[in-house]
């Protein structure tokens, strides 16, 4: 992919995470495609993926990922992103998260997510969700 092919495929990839339908992100990815946030368990194959990122949507109903850019260098993509949203889904907090983070992708042949290991702030993440939370004794 060139880079203009790439900042569309960015950018409705980025569209796809806001959309609420996981299916529609889980395209993205080849058959055999893992995603793998931080250092937790890989989401190993489309099915695993979409699970995942269901978790993610069910969590944030309101959800809306943006691009904040997309770079190539010799042998991945880096997808940099900015996320925010409110935990009102299913055991919700009602708190709301602003974080930023990146994906670094790999391509199969067909043009899809081989591999996304995706980054973020985990303790500032935590720390948006227990916001205004009273210390525990």
């Amino acid at each position: 992919m060139n880079q203009a092919e790439l900042t569309d495929f960015a950018t409705r990839y980025a569209a796809a995470w806001s959309s609420q339908s996981p299916d529609r992100l889980a395209a993205f990815y080849a058959d055999s495609g893992v995603l793998n946030v931080n250092a937790g368990a890989p989401a190993i194959g489309r099915a695993a993926v979409r699970g995942t990122v269901e978790s993610f949507m069910q969590g944030f109903p309101d959800m809306l990922v943006r691009m904040d850019s997309v770079v190539r260098d010799e042998s991945k993509v880096t997808f940099h992103w900015r996320w925010t949203g409110t935990n009102t889904g299913p055991g919700g907090n009602g708190k709301a998260v602003d974080i930023t983070g990146y994906e670094e992708w790999t391509f199969d042949a067909m043009g899809l997510i081989a591999q996304s290991l995706g980054h973020y702030d985990e303790a500032e993440y935590e720390r948006q969700m227990s916001a205004g939370t009273p210390p525990t004794p």
